[in-house]
């Protein structure tokens, strides 16, 4: 695809059609994390596993095209406390995880963005969601390039941040059968950066696979403006580059110890190239939800407000910096 073609040039002007799965960790047998027991790890992947293929199943036969889980969604959130045996569960791509989405993604001919804690070599690992293709083979990997360290989202101790390419190459689309997609994984949702990027190499779609909640003590008004902002953030990137946007979330609490732990606050939700929510989820529910993309919708957005036509790429340079002051 060259620069001077349309966003869907390789693709028929029809509509397609996506789907996004919330869902909830499976219990623990334990009340607390640490107490999970190694075999009791593998136990929760693997009924992860389970959980999504039944439910790829089911939405493959309703009609999605295109199916997004959510971050690291075949095990439990291991990253609210620091703890080296969590390393067990990174995979490589020839691993379980990809080795059964990828025949799922076959059985039901659809496209699927699978979130999973990469092993790219001895001691680099990264929190990865690799791109199946309707026929079972790997489109691409996109791996997460923000990493937080916030209390109870202690990732930088496990993930590796995506490789800085150059011409915005950390945040290419993925060419399917479907669509041309991009992948950002969670915290990068705050970024009007990393969006920009993937949409002016040509993504149609930016999917979110996300693993966000409130801590103990945020709740009332202030929990409930944490959820808004994280939808109105993603809101805006839809707006200010004209493609769709959709976010799966994880939803449920998930115990830390007998005193903390997360409860993640579902809502994920798909918005159209105007920032409208066109398909949402509840806070509390393992649940499927839907929506149709328009070709046509995104072009006739991007002709009304031309917002990549009147960018100044000429008074920019200052985004490489880390901060601004007296002009250095």
């Amino acid at each position: 695809m060259t620069t001077e073609q349309h966003t869907h040039s390789n693709y028929p002007l029809e509509d397609f059609q996506i789907a996004l799965l919330q869902h909830q960790s499976p219990k623990f047998s334990v009340t607390c994390q640490n107490q999970l027991s190694d075999e009791e790890l593998f136990s929760l992947r693997n009924q992860g596993l389970s959980q999504a293929e039944q439910a790829i199943s089911n939405a493959a036969k309703a009609g999605a095209q295109i199916i997004c889980l959510a971050e690291l969604f075949a095990s439990h959130y291991f990253c609210q406390e620091l703890d080296h045996r969590y390393f067990k569960l990174a995979e490589s791509l020839t691993g379980e995880t990809i080795s059964r989405m990828s025949q799922a993604a076959r059985q039901s001919k659809v496209v699927l963005i699978v979130p999973f804690y990469e092993e790219r070599a001895p001691g680099v690992y990264h929190n990865s969601a690799a791109v199946i293709d309707t026929d079972g083979t790997i489109a691409g990997v996109q791996r997460k390039a923000h990493i937080p360290d916030d209390p109870q989202f202690q990732e930088k101790f496990y993930f590796t941040p995506a490789d800085a390419l150059a011409d915005g190459g950390t945040y290419a689309p993925i060419s399917t059968s479907i669509a041309r997609i991009g992948v950002l994984i969670c915290w990068d949702q705050w970024y009007p950066e990393a969006a920009r990027l993937c949409a002016l190499q040509g993504a149609e779609i930016i999917f979110y696979p996300t693993a966000i909640g409130w801590i103990q003590g945020e709740t009332g008004d202030e929990a409930e403006s944490y959820r808004q902002a994280w939808q109105t953030v993603q809101q805006g990137h839809a707006i200010a580059n004209g493609c769709y946007i959709a976010a799966a979330n994880r939803c449920g609490y998930e115990p830390l110890d007998e005193n903390r732990g997360i409860t993640f606050f579902g809502s994920s939700f798909i918005s159209d190239p105007i920032g409208k929510k066109i398909a949402e989820a509840s806070i509390e529910n393992t649940e499927t939800i839907f929506a149709t993309c328009s070709r046509q919708k995104i072009s006739a957005v991007r002709q009304t407000w031309p917002f990549l036509r009147d960018r100044r790429i000429d008074s920019y340079s200052g985004l490489d910096k880390r901060f601004i002051t007296n002009n250095s």
